[in-house]
């Protein structure tokens, strides 16, 4: 059973999008997984066997235990009704808690689809009399984090300090060379140097030295206001 499970329309979604909270739950003991709806090829300096390496050493990066791809098909990804059913199966089996999911507004296709399935497929997994594998199961919230492909000024629900986890973080993001490196202008600001420097602007609001945004479309729940920064 899964404590989180964050839902990634491609590999390095996650990395890219919430890297460094990840690492952070790892380390407060909670059980996360990753789940990969595609396998994010074809691409221009990718292939299957590539960004499968590039998976890996991300995965092993980050410390995660679980990871999985649903084999759903890249740059067609779709809320059908079939795809519904395999992602609430998989939420059925692990029973995460929560789920993270990419936020709802983007100009990739897949991601607006992912968030859309993740969304059914929670309302799904809950159901009895149902043609579904396992035991009903219903994840708390669904969070979203932001892996986007449109400039905008963003308005997060609250920031996560992730400074401890920056290096690594971006060691995992690293580790997908042949989407961020290979074929990428050289010439500063890199790819990456923007993506740092996002990073730091989102720690700055909150005071830290990195930080990375989050949603929800739900209200949250404090018990105290001891845990903010």
């Amino acid at each position: 059973m899964l404590d989180i499970l964050v839902i990634a329309p491609h590999p390095d979604d996650a990395e890219l999008g919430m890297g460094g909270a990840i690492m952070k739950f790892i380390a407060e003991g909670r059980r996360v997984g990753v789940l990969d709806l595609t396998s994010g090829e074809p691409t221009p300096h990718g292939s299957l066997e590539i960004r499968a390496r590039e998976t890996a050493a991300a995965t092993k990066i980050m410390g995660l235990e679980w990871r999985e791809n649903l084999g759903l098909p890249n740059r067609s990804l779709e809320a059908t009704i079939e795809n519904r059913a395999k992602l609430a199966a998989v939420f059925r089996r692990e029973k995460p808690k929560w789920l993270f999911a990419p936020y709802w507004i983007d100009a990739h296709p897949d991601h607006i689809a992912a968030t859309e399935l993740v969304d059914a497929a929670r309302f799904w997994s809950k159901l009895t009399k149902t043609d579904l594998p396992g035991e009903p199961h219903h994840p708390a919230r669904i969070y979203n984090y932001y892996c986007i492909h449109l400039k905008q000024a963003l308005q997060p629900a609250f920031v996560l300090d992730i400074t401890a986890e920056w290096d690594r973080k971006l060691a995992s993001v690293r580790a997908f060379e042949s989407q961020f490196i290979t074929g990428r202008p050289t010439a500063s600001p890199t790819f990456l140097e923007h993506f740092e420097a996002e990073a730091a602007y989102w720690g700055k609001t909150i005071g830290v030295r990195y930080g990375e945004p989050f949603t929800s479309r739900e209200p949250l729940g404090l018990r105290s206001m001891g845990e903010l920064v």
